[in-house]
């Protein structure tokens, strides 16, 4: 499982909602890193599980706060591999028809890279003509992990105040 490449590595933004998974809860993770997990939308898995690769980022988009908006810069460190909450009947994610043999829902791992200095909120991004295109501002558009054009992430670092030649390549 898991996507492994040669080309440029891609950026996806990363929802969360800050009560469950914050990324301040990830800057304080141990050598700022977690287990991204419980997504439960099969079009988001697929992203993971076939797309996403070791070495691309992520922005970090908190969802359901005030205000909505990206809040912080990651790098995905593992791969695609079975996300063991669909199995723990104790956990908000357990999925009493995934099967060990053939698990349904896959989680990565990021490290936090930056906090950005000031948070991209969804008014901003909606009101950035660069930004027209992307993902997360079109009516309806409610995926957990989304594809981020390069043009995209660099407008989004910059609204934030971060270099962009320092992450992006």
């Amino acid at each position: 499982m898991g996507a492994s490449r040669t080309a440029p590595r891609r950026v996806w933004l990363l929802k969360t909602e800050p009560e469950s998974f914050s990324f301040d809860d990830l800057l304080s993770a141990p050598k700022k890193r977690a287990r991204w997990d419980g997504v439960r939308n099969y079009q988001a898995r697929n992203f993971l599980r076939d797309d996403v690769a070791i070495g691309d980022l992520a922005l970090v988009y908190h969802s359901s706060a005030d205000p909505t908006g990206v809040v912080g810069l990651a790098r995905v460190v593992k791969a695609a591999e079975p996300d063991p909450t669909q199995f723990d009947p104790d956990d908000d994610h357990f999925d009493g028809k995934s099967q060990r043999e053939e698990p349904r829902w896959v989680q990565i791992e990021i490290e936090a890279l930056a906090r950005l200095p000031q948070i991209v909120t969804l008014a901003m991004l909606k009101a950035d003509p660069r930004l027209a295109r992307m993902l997360v501002v079109q009516r309806g558009q409610r995926l957990s992990v989304q594809p981020v054009q390069a043009g995209e992430a660099r407008a989004v670092l910059e609204l934030a105040g971060l270099d962009p030649a320092k992450f992006l390549s």
